[in-house]
């Protein structure tokens, strides 16, 4: 441990700490803009800065490392001008438009300008005309918000590996853009959305689909169906005053009742669907010499990277649709058909995690019914927009269940929400196909549990060595496929989820600030919420899904049929990285 003084405090934190780790240790808040921990430490915004006795000048917390003795002081007269000067100059060329930006009340800029007193514009910058990227279909970038923080470039290039904007001219005409000037629809972007929930402001948001749902919700002659994903619950949470890792299942569904949803279901069905006929699909490959390793498709932002950087591994995915889509699919056949409802009249609605699924809905071969499985999608900051805007007391809600017969899922389904839980649900049901021993099928397989970016295990079934990898981060899953590809490591079952830790830290979840972001892993608290939904479950594997099993006895035949084919299985295809 290195002894230092912060404030004439004597305090210790662990050699190669930062000025900012150890202030944090001691109880102190030294506040930050650039700084994400582990993605972007450049110190680049100086508002963290502070004074070092013996010190030419005022020192970035964020990067400077601690030493024996050192004295600190954060709170000095010079050190709350520096950082209110450096408020000021950023808002010289802001968009201040505060009161309507989708980021008020959660913009990190805006809570330090209160916290700095930053009542006056002293300084006025000058105020090019930007241009609002809108190309893409899942997000809108507006570099007038923009404080140049570089978050959103961090987190695109290093924890998803893909680098597709950064920084383009120089002095006072840089921006954040893509190379050559080129439109976000224009990059192999995979929509992950995890350039938005680093962004400090509201210079990137998510494409608001609100008004689309609640014109439907207006038309007396649609039915209106909603289903929530599991992450969903482990976030929402959050919007309204709950600590991370609240599981507010009940009241999001009473809120959607109240939103007025004819119908609310989970996605768990559909998930418990995907488990039927992915550990289908994978037991037939390793008894009939199919391609192998089989590789999850249930995340949108991991498909499009797959078509657009390793096409080559497009033969070993899955070719099953996600549980988004399965659920928009049965829905519009199924269920229509048990209504007796034209599928045209019936409005299909997503709650997710994830941004992706805004361009997934569009995909190609994905109209079981001739007509798009799903009608909108929104993330888990619109649904929570939308219970604001109605004016719902969400705190005050009581706790209700979904609708049947497409509202019941497992505890397998459930755990889809984070890294490695759509493995083990595989595994769960998988096992239990094999081995044909109901009472001797293991129900947990902790070793693909975790946060970790890439997670290996290798189970024996049936007399049968099963190799299995987990990744989460497309820069892990490139790492991951990689050794694959140069025949470094073998596999039979691989899941990737395009964001670090699966859909609980999904782009379209509630954003946390940095100073939350970097001290506390939102991904572990969230998927804590899942597992523990999952052992309290009486149905922890999908194939006791009683609602799925009507399913298949009613409308598909068996797991793999004809029938299942067509309405839950999808096709993929090579994409240009740049159009």
């Amino acid at each position: 441990m290195v002894n230092i003084k912060i404030n004439g405090v004597p305090c210790s934190a662990p050699e190669g700490s930062t000025i900012l780790e150890a202030a944090r240790l001691a109880g102190i808040k030294i506040p930050t803009l650039c700084f994400l921990k582990d993605i972007n430490e450049i110190g680049a915004c100086r508002i963290c800065v502070v004074e070092v006795k013996g010190a030419r000048t005022l020192v970035a917390a964020c990067v400077y490392p601690i030493n024996e003795g050192m004295e600190v002081f954060t709170n000095t007269p010079k050190v709350i001008e520096s950082r209110r000067t450096t408020l000021e100059l950023i808002l010289s060329n802001h968009k201040r438009e505060c009161l309507s930006c989708v980021r008020s009340g959660s913009c990190e800029l805006q809570e330090l300008c209160n916290e700095y007193n930053v009542v006056e514009d002293y300084y006025e910058g000058e105020n090019p005309a930007i241009e609002i990227d809108d190309s893409a279909a899942h997000m809108t970038r507006d570099n007038s918000k923009c404080i140049l923080c570089r978050r959103c470039v961090a987190a695109c290039e290093k924890l998803q590996g893909i680098g597709v904007i950064g920084a383009n001219e120089r002095g006072f005409a840089v921006q954040i853009a893509s190379p050559f000037d080129m439109s976000l629809a224009e990059t192999a972007c995979v929509s992950c959305g995890q350039c938005i929930t680093a962004c400090p402001t509201g210079a990137l948001k998510e494409k608001d689909d609100t008004a689309k749902i609640l014109e439907a919700i207006a038309d007396p002659e649609k039915m209106v169906v909603v289903q929530a994903a599991p992450a969903v619950r482990a976030s929402l949470g959050e919007a309204f005053g709950y600590p991370i890792g609240t599981n507010v299942e009940g009241k999001m569904i009473a809120a959607m009742r109240r939103l007025g949803f004819d119908k609310v279901f989970d996605t768990n069905f559909s998930a418990d669907l995907t488990i039927m006929e992915e550990s289908a699909e994978f037991i037939d490959r390793v008894q009939n010499g199919g391609v192998l390793p089989m590789i999850t498709s249930c995340s949108p932002g991991w498909i499009r990277y797959c078509e657009n950087y390793f096409p080559e591994f497009i033969p070993n995915l899955s070719s099953c649709k996600s549980p988004q889509q399965m659920f928009g699919a049965v829905v519009k056949t199924y269920y229509a058909q048990k209504l007796g409802k034209n599928p045209e009249d019936i409005f299909s609605v997503s709650i997710m995690p994830c941004t992706a699924k805004k361009y997934e809905i569009g995909r190609d071969d994905q109209s079981a019914a001739g007509i798009p499985d799903l009608d909108a999608t929104i993330t888990t900051r619109e649904l929570a927009r939308l219970i604001k805007q109605a004016g719902i007391m969400f705190n005050d809600l009581p706790d209700e269940v979904c609708d049947s017969p497409l509202g019941t899922g497992t505890g397998a389904a459930v755990i889809f929400g984070a890294t490695g839980g759509v493995m083990e649900a595989a595994l769960r049901t998988a096992v239990w196909k094999l081995t044909g021993k109901p009472d001797s099928t293991p129900i947990e397989f902790t070793d693909v549990r975790g946060v970790d970016g890439i997670k290996e295990a290798t189970y024996n079934v049936a007399g049968m060595e099963v190799k299995v990898a987990v990744a989460s981060g497309l820069a892990n899953a490139k790492a991951l496929l990689k050794k694959v590809k140069s025949g470094e490591a073998s596999y039979h079952f691989i899941e990737i989820m395009a964001c670090p830790g699966g859909c609980v830290n999904g782009g379209g979840q509630i954003i946390q600030p940095s100073s939350v972001r970097s001290f506390t892993d939102i991904r572990a608290e969230r998927a804590k919420v899942l597992y523990d939904i999952d052992s309290a479950n009486t149905m922890r594997c999908s194939h006791e899904n009683p609602d799925v099993k009507a399913l298949y006895d009613e409308f598909l035949g068996e797991t793999g049929s004809h029938k299942a084919h067509e309405v839950l299985h999808t096709s993929y295809k090579a994409k240009k990285l740049y159009k």
